[in-house]
């Protein structure tokens, strides 16, 4: 079940593996050719889903030591700022994610 919140890839997969078996299949020139043009694309997606996980891990981390400070504090007015700072950073929680996440 694909995520409707996970980015979608910058290129055709399927035409860079096409470009790609076409070239080990004939080996001439041109096939060679649009084979190797397909790498600049493929090292730009590399990058773009590299900074993706980078910034995603980053998220996590954030929202993980706002938890666990709060588990932690002592005196709960205080320890619910952080908690509340990573949180408003999120788009917030719909009534639908309510439901479908059942936890309430």
């Amino acid at each position: 079940m694909p995520n409707e919140y996970a980015p979608r890839p910058t290129l055709d997969q399927e035409a860079v593996r096409s470009h790609f078996r076409t070239a080990l299949r004939y080996r001439t020139p041109a096939a060679m050719w649009a084979a190797l043009a397909d790498i600049p694309v493929l090292l730009a997606e590399l990058d773009r889903a590299l900074s993706l996980a980078t910034e995603a891990r980053a998220e996590f981390a954030n929202l993980l030591a706002a938890a666990r400070a709060t588990l932690a504090a002592e005196d709960e007015s205080e320890s619910l700022y952080l908690l509340r700072d990573e949180l408003a950073a999120h788009d917030p929680i719909t009534a639908e994610e309510l439901d479908e996440w059942s936890w309430r």
